[in-house]
């Protein structure tokens, strides 16, 4: 399975944004779907999910309410739309996949066996 996340970019706090991650390959092997970020200095850290079947989301305490998952599976594309953007969200972004995480797992980046290449958010205030 093959990334590309895109639509990171300059915005100001209380702004909104919407990126996309494209896969391309293997699509079936997918069974989650993710964002992840990271922030510089630190550790990547998980945004939200969603189930590619089914549609089940979850979502980071630190986002819920502000940010929403979803995937168009005709078009093979996954977006994370991201409202009320605070500083705090500044990082780059990431989206992956994984064909074995279990739900107790999807939060861990280790369970993601594809990543694509990150694209940049700056939120600022």
């Amino acid at each position: 399975v093959q990334l590309q996340a895109s639509g990171g970019g300059l915005v100001q706090a209380g702004g909104s944004l919407r990126l996309s991650c494209a896969v391309s390959g293997r699509t079936y092997s997918s069974r989650y779907m993710g964002w992840f970020r990271q922030a510089p200095g630190r550790e990547r850290e998980f945004v939200s999910v969603i189930k590619w079947s089914g549609g089940h989301t979850y979502y980071a305490d630190s986002v819920k309410g502000r940010f929403t998952i979803s995937r168009d599976n005709a078009k093979n594309t996954m977006y994370l739309r991201m409202d009320s953007l605070k500083p705090e969200d500044t990082a780059v972004y990431y989206c992956a996949s994984s064909a074995r995480a279990i739900l107790s797992s999807i939060s861990s980046s280790a369970a993601y066996d594809s990543w694509g290449q990150g694209t940049l958010v700056t939120v600022s205030s």
